[in-house]
């Protein structure tokens, strides 16, 4: 039995909403180095049975793909409380995923947000003319 959600645009937003912390394989099979993380992703999914491990076929999924700017795969996203908290292309190995996912779990997700806020007012005092 796999320990991994395959997410198409149908169940992704509801995946997403329903789960405070949801990670994130873009993958297609032709992709060798995606062939080679699927296992170190399945482990890990394995590890942290209480964390959503999704995986999005890009080729089944061009939608999906094309709305997060993947433009290389795999690419492993981290999404907590409806927000991208990390991105990264390349297949990584083991230590490395486990390192980020332990990284993930810790982050202050008040502090996350007020991050998020200050960026988007300041995105959108940009916009108007500089002092």
């Amino acid at each position: 039995m796999t320990s991994t959600v395959e997410l198409t645009k149908e169940n992704f937003d509801q995946t997403v909403t329903d789960n405070e912390f949801v990670l994130i394989d873009f993958w297609a099979e032709w992709c060798g180095p995606c062939k080679q993380f699927g296992p170190v992703y399945e482990k890990a999914a394995e590890a942290n049975p209480d964390l959503v491990f999704g995986k999005v076929d890009t080729e089944a999924q061009p939608e999906l793909a094309q709305a997060f700017g993947i433009s290389s795969i795999p690419t492993l996203m981290i999404v907590r409380d409806q927000v991208a908290v990390f991105a990264q292309p390349g297949a990584l190995p083991e230590a490395a995923l486990t390192d980020v996912i332990g990284q993930a779990r810790k982050l202050d997700m008040d502090e996350v947000r007020k991050a998020v806020a200050e960026q988007q007012a300041q995105a959108g005092q940009n916009g108007q003319e500089g002092q």
